[in-house]
């Protein structure tokens, strides 16, 4: 089955094209809003790269601490990387790194007060993080895979409250 793509007449408006031109959508008449996002990242890890970790036998250091460090500078650097994301305050982040039976687990929370929403901001926190921790152990595993990156859950703005669902179909907490 192939898709069609929609008539032109019936074509959606596209935020951040204009006349097939790439554009920064202008938010300059919306008010500032407090706003949150958390997203997560796993990293999964063979057993000679838990081993280096656990034993804290890592030439590099610790990199449960380098990566929540990375993840938090991500979070400032996100429209930096994210073509055509808006620069906002981060007026706070927090990200944790935990070593759990699955892996490396990052949960990631940012929060604004701006126009325009914190969801990229979080998603780059945890990826920037999950890489590092990829980094700091590929010397034990080049092996390791990093898994699982998604919004968790987004408070504020136009579209409202967002909460991700596990896969028996409840809220996530």
């Amino acid at each position: 089955m192939s898709a069609t793509a929609p008539s032109p007449e019936n074509a959606p408006e596209l935020t951040h094209f204009r006349d097939g031109q790439p554009r920064m959508v202008d938010v300059t008449d919306k008010a500032a809003t407090t706003r949150t996002a958390t997203a997560e990242a796993w990293v999964v890890l063979p057993p000679e790269a838990r081993a280096a970790l656990e034993a804290g036998t890592n030439p590099k250091g610790d990199p449960l601490t380098v990566a929540r460090l990375a993840g938090l500078a991500g979070s400032k650097r996100t429209a930096d990387l994210i073509l055509l994301c808006h620069p906002i305050p981060v007026t706070g982040a927090d990200v944790q790194v935990t070593l759990e039976a699955a892996g490396v687990r990052i949960a990631a929370t940012v929060k604004t007060t701006a126009p325009t929403g914190v969801e990229m901001e979080a998603l780059t926190a945890a990826s920037v993080a999950a890489l590092n921790v990829y980094d700091m152990l590929k010397a034990a595993s080049k092996a390791i895979e990093i898994t699982g990156l998604r919004l968790l859950s987004k408070t504020g703005g136009k579209s409202g409250d967002y909460r991700a669902e596990d896969r028996q179909g409840q809220p996530i907490s």
